[in-house]
């Protein structure tokens, strides 16, 4: 019996299921029963305090098989429960409580529209259906590689109270124009909130936002909206005395960025402002010395059609990092006139020697933190390999495994200080000092891979923290004097991702194979010698500027399908973790496997 498991199994005797029988909530009587203490004390001091689950999605559909109706239930009198509510997607607090909405699926949603995936799948841990789903056959005008989408959900959580509430029906009976706007949109990506307004949203299922609001005083609904001009959101922060939000431009964001400014109100809670002009959206943001600093991603995910081959220009759009005007120059906070003053101070090519693997990056969490402005990388995977192989066309299989063995990467983190000037400074601290990267125009125009240097010395460490399977750099936190960082580690999904890519590639059974194990191949393990250990999503610490980071918890927070730690928001030295987990199969409590399904997960005093 794992570990993890028997914790689990110790608190499930006291939950309750609130709702439409979809999420697990803990007793405030059984929070003090500890999640994992012995591999806690384990990996970080005994002076750890252990991580506390709060909720947690539960089955809320049957499946009796690819393509086939779905089964009455749960409880599934026929077929196995499934749980769709993957992500806590996007989470703001608001004095004591913490808002949050939900995405489904969305492992599926991102092997579909990023790696265009769209052959059905099952295996042990997760089915995606595509275009077999029922919803994608009920609805026939929904692209195949959208057919795992299902509703979204919003919920409060209480953090004095530990009481879990669901707002889901809020939407749904208001009016039926907001019913199917929440049921259209992909996900609840984003959240903030400012002035007594939460604002949670994310991308529709074509080419627009939606947005809905609450009173954050009262609990009430106050109405939702559809922005057009724009196709993705992913985080809000607060600067100054304003709410600013990051979007992009466009089908799933891909065209361009804007940051927005929140100038609405409990009555008319809609308003934004654009303040800055981005050549690519914006995906996190945070103040930093009296300016706003963004990350962005790349392009649209059409991006994977590629340029023409042989094209090394760094487009326009890849992940970069930019600075605002400052926030005191002229009228308070960011306007309208500093849309256009924003400066690029970094991106991705400053490291990345394979022009082909940049466009393949984007750029995730980031923050402020001892003078330095902090950030890393993140990598879907697979992506890389999928977009270098449609530029240049591997002639046989020896070049095909060139491919796919030299485009893998790890996160890389960085930090900087003196943006903009003469003394700007640019630090990398966990990364490599060589990577990879093809030269079209080696061996006689068939072309070959190569080290070559990044110009850059990790301060700390190789990528990743030394995990090679960690690919998002999803989120940073900064309380208590100390910087949390939570990844992605894709350890669990890397075989099975692998070979549903090689499918969709058209490659042979033997670089199929190669593909699955890549990322094996990069920890210098084998599949039989890969620690369980290793699976489930990490959050580190940096105690001081000056040194290293130190590993929290590198098991998923106590349970190891949990592959992410999508969000982090701090209440003094507390923190409460939004947490990824897309393994729709897992639902069998009698078996020697965690669940899965998103978590909220306390994690008190480290």
């Amino acid at each position: 019996m794992n570990p993890l498991r028997i914790s689990t199994r110790r608190l499930s005797a006291v939950v309750a299921v609130l709702g439409l029988g979809s999420v697990l909530v803990i007793p405030s009587a059984a929070l003090s029963a500890p999640l994992d203490a012995a591999d806690a004390a384990s990996a970080a001091g005994a002076h750890q305090s252990s991580p506390q689950l709060l909720a947690k999605a539960q089955p809320d559909e049957c499946f009796a098989g690819i393509g086939q109706p779905y089964p009455a239930g749960p409880p599934c009198a026929t077929g196995q429960a499934k749980v769709n509510q993957s992500y806590l997607w996007g989470m703001t607090r608001a004095g004591k409580m913490l808002w949050f909405g939900t995405g489904a699926n969305v492992n599926c949603l991102t092997s579909g529209r990023a790696l265009r995936n769209s052959t059905p799948t099952v295996n042990d841990d997760w089915v995606c259906e595509y275009g077999e789903s029922q919803v994608a056959k009920r609805n026939p005008q929904l692209p195949a590689i959208l057919g795992d989408h299902r509703q979204p959900r919003i919920y409060t959580y209480d953090t004095r109270a530990n009481k879990l509430t669901e707002k889901t029906d809020l939407v749904k009976s208001a009016s039926t124009e907001d019913a199917n706007r929440l049921q259209s949109t992909a996900g609840i990506r984003a959240a903030g909130n400012f002035g007594g307004v939460a604002l949670l949203g994310g991308p529709a299922l074509g080419t627009s936002v939606n947005l809905f609001a609450f009173d954050t005083d009262s609990g009430a609904f106050l109405g939702s909206r559809n922005f057009p001009m724009y196709g993705n959101i992913r985080h809000f922060t607060v600067a100054g005395d304003a709410l600013y939000a990051g979007v992009g431009v466009g089908a799933n964001g891909g065209e361009r960025g804007n940051v927005l400014r929140w100038t609405g109100s409990k009555s008319d809670p809609f308003a934004f402002t654009v303040v800055a002009n981005l050549p690519a959206q914006a995906a996190d943001l945070t103040v930093h010395q009296g300016r706003v600093f963004v990350t962005t991603w790349p392009g649209s995910d059409d991006e994977l059609a590629g340029p023409t081959a042989g094209s090394a220009a760094v487009p326009t759009s890849i992940a970069a990092v930019w600075m605002s005007p400052p926030l005191s120059s002229g009228a308070p906070g960011l306007n309208p006139e500093d849309a256009d003053g924003w400066q690029q101070v970094w991106n991705v090519s400053a490291y990345e020697p394979d022009p082909v693997v940049a466009r393949a990056y984007a750029l995730g969490g980031l923050a402020s933190y001892g003078g330095f402005l902090y950030w890393g990388t993140m990598h879907v995977p697979m992506k890389a390999t999928t977009l270098h192989m449609t530029t240049y066309p591997p002639a046989d299989e020896a070049a095909a495994q060139a491919t796919i063995q030299n485009t893998q990467r790890s996160i890389s983190i960085y930090r900087g200080r003196n943006f903009g000037s003469n003394f700007q400074k640019i630090d990398l601290l966990y990364g490599s000092t060589e990577l990879p990267a093809f030269d079209p125009a080696a061996n006689g125009g068939a072309g070959a891979w190569a080290l070559q240097s990044t110009h850059l010395t990790p301060k700390f460490g190789p990528a990743g923290f030394g995990n090679p399977y960690n690919n998002y750099t999803w989120k940073m936190v900064v309380t208590a004097g100390k910087l949390y960082v939570g990844t992605m580690d894709w350890s669990y999904l890397a075989k099975e991702l692998g070979k549903e890519t090689a499918a969709e590639l058209g490659l042979s059974p033997k670089l199929a194979k190669e593909l699955a194990e890549a990322p094996l191949d990069a920890a210098g393990v084998q599949a039989n010698a890969l620690p369980e250990a290793v699976y489930g999503g990490d959050l580190y610490v940096f105690s001081s500027p000056t040194k290293a980071a130190t590993t929290v918890n590198n098991t998923g927070l106590g349970n190891y399908l949990n592959y992410g730690i999508r969000n982090i928001v701090a209440d003094g030295p507390t923190l409460y973790l939004g947490m990824a987990n897309p393994m729709n199969l897992r639902t069998n409590p009698s078996d020697d496997v965690p669940e899965g399904g998103w978590e909220l997960i306390r994690l008190r005093g480290y």
